[in-house]
């Protein structure tokens, strides 16, 4: 029993990238750096009152987290969704939607901070120090979404939920659980512009190596996906309007959809977004039945082992 459990653990610790390993030793250093110097959160944090002279803490802020619980969840969070994430995108995309989503994500926060003070006259939106990789996390949901909407995934061991909810899920019950914690609600910004960023990111900037188009035009990976369908009317013209004012597409008629004088517009092939989705899942499931043939030789061996030895 104990060599089945042994073996297990290594099949599912052999499973992270290194790409994921070495990100995680940032999160676990960046946590530790805090520890020893208490002060080196007023230059790795973002604190809005301060980006303007230390503008580096727009990217350092990401990867820095204040509590304990925060850098094991972020940790847990970066290995176990990498694991997915990065073998079907590739190391060098993956971490430029790392880099891109934690950039963005704070970038809306500093001006968010900003407006917020201008309104409220508080200089607590100024100078509480914020940081976590919780932006780049509710990203890497979306970026499950996109892949496997339809997969089932398992919430603490209690019940399953498709994975095209589970953003719209983690953004719902970090809005109710900021109601009653001053602490949460700091998270929430992080949370809610990640997602978005995200969104915009897969939605019309990521560029597929394969096809050289961008993009994900779907309708099962539209904003108003993130909604129930009773919304989607009333979303569906606001999400529009986004659409040109930060992507520049504007709608187009029927006839001339997909096309600029003849040629393909960049990323407005649905069938290729339907392929993506099909080759992520194809991808996952070949990934769990490699990881479950190793185990299960990895079990074996030892058994194979005693059994010469009885011999």
């Amino acid at each position: 029993m104990s060599s089945q459990a042994l073996a297990g653990g290594i099949g599912l610790f052999s499973g992270f990238t290194r790409l994921c390993k070495g990100l995680a030793v940032v999160l676990v250093g960046g946590y530790a750096i805090l520890q020893i110097f208490p002060s080196a959160v007023s230059y790795l944090a973002l604190i809005p009152a301060r980006t303007i002279p230390f503008g580096w803490n727009l990217i350092t802020a990401g990867y820095i987290d204040q509590s304990l619980p925060g850098v094991v969840i972020s940790t847990i969070g970066l290995l176990v969704i990498g694991k997915l994430l990065e073998p079907i995108w590739g190391s060098r995309e993956f971490l430029k939607f790392i880099f891109l989503v934690n950039l963005l994500t704070s970038l809306c926060i500093f001006v968010t901070a900003i407006v917020l003070y201008y309104i409220t006259r508080q200089e607590s939106f100024l100078y509480t120090p914020l940081s976590g990789f919780y932006g780049v996390l509710s990203g890497f949901l979306v970026g499950i979404k996109q892949i496997i909407p339809d997969q089932e995934l398992s919430v603490f061991f209690v019940f399953k939920i498709k994975a095209k909810w589970m953003p719209s899920l983690v953004v719902l019950v970090s809005i109710a659980i900021s109601f009653f914690t001053a602490e949460s609600a700091s998270y929430l910004p992080t949370l809610i512009f990640g997602t978005y960023m995200s969104w915009i990111y897969l939605r019309y900037l990521q560029r597929n190596p394969e096809t050289n188009l961008k993009g994900d035009p779907s309708d099962e990976f539209a904003f108003s996906s993130f909604f129930p369908e009773f919304c989607r009317p009333v979303l569906d013209p606001i999400a529009s309007l986004f659409d040109r004012m930060f992507c520049g597409r504007p709608e187009i008629s029927d006839e001339d959809e997909g096309t600029l004088g003849g040629a393909p517009l960049p990323g407005s092939d649905p069938i290729e977004a339907s392929r993506r989705r099909e080759r992520g899942a194809r991808a996952l499931e070949e990934r769990l039945a490699a990881e479950k043939s190793s185990v299960a030789g990895s079990a074996e061996a030892p058994s194979g082992k005693d059994a010469a030895e009885n011999v």
